[in-house]
């Protein structure tokens, strides 16, 4: 674990790990940079970095007003100045995505290639409200057995899951203490997420644009309910060169270890590694 500083002072926690063509490992909304501990074994060819947004795991809380995407992409950048990393591939899981494509539009000679998993340009409100249930909020289970024995019925769309997984993922996503479970994360997020989220939902199409001429991948899970095969098969439409997949027996997010998932990332790469 390392820290760099950034431009606003905020401490940030990364990892950077291995060599080759450098991924930028963007995580999920409530999520730290354990969530590619799954898919690390499939990327041992390349340099992997991963990062603790602002107000996630080790990083700094900075507040809600600062829980933005645009302040998180920013965080991004300023990562890979601090490697002196000119170029690099971003794999985004859900809000990383999000990240991912408005670098894509914003900082796009700092890119390689993007994989999105399990989201686009239309986020179903399905979805959105499901995780307005439970952002911000400490788990009723008081211990890490307790919260894996209720996780499948809490993530229906599941199926076949690896024995331990959800064990594992409890373990890697929260804290168990005297008084429970607590989230490894800023409470405040809540506020800031369901901030983004109030009025007009903005039209994010032209960010999938504006990843004309690089390398694009889209991961599915195929019970996603928050990228739907609508707006899956609507990407790709766009941006026929790009590679797809819909992982079976997964929901919003697959973990990236399934047979699709690697198999999608590691045809990715190899598009990257020949532009």
């Amino acid at each position: 674990m390392s820290f760099f500083t950034a431009r606003d002072g905020a401490k940030i926690a990364y990892r950077d790990e291995g060599q080759g063509v450098p991924v930028l490992c963007l995580a999920g909304l409530t999520r730290n940079m354990a969530d590619f501990d799954y898919v690390a074994p499939h990327l041992a060819d390349v340099r992997m970095i991963r990062m603790d947004y602002r107000g996630r795991g080790q990083s700094d809380y900075t507040g809600a007003a600062t829980y933005t995407v645009p302040q998180e992409g920013k965080d991004a950048l300023d990562l890979l100045d601090h490697l002196g990393i000119e170029k690099a591939a971003i794999l985004g899981t859900s809000r990383g995505g999000l990240i991912g494509l408005l670098i894509a539009a914003v900082a796009h000679d700092r890119l390689l290639g993007l994989c999105l998993n399990d989201v686009g340009p239309v986020i179903e409100r399905s979805g959105l409200e499901r995780i307005f249930d439970y952002v911000g909020r400490n788990p009723a289970a008081r211990t890490y057995d307790a919260l894996a024995a209720r996780l499948p019925a809490a993530n229906p769309g599941f199926a076949n899951v690896p024995n331990g997984r959800w064990l594992a993922d409890a373990q890697k996503h929260y804290e168990e203490t005297a008084d429970g479970l607590q989230i490894r994360y800023d409470p405040t997020l809540r506020d800031a997420f369901l901030a983004a989220f109030e009025g007009e939902t903005p039209d994010l199409w032209p960010l999938w644009a504006a990843t004309s001429g690089l390398p694009v991948a889209v991961i599915r899970g195929a019970n996603s309910d928050l990228l739907s095969r609508a707006m899956f098969e609507e990407m790709r439409q766009r941006r026929p060169d790009g590679v797809y997949a819909e992982v079976p027996d997964r929901a919003h997010v697959p973990w990236l270890d399934e047979t699709k998932a690697v198999e999608a990332i590691r045809n990715w790469l190899d598009k990257v590694k020949a532009a």
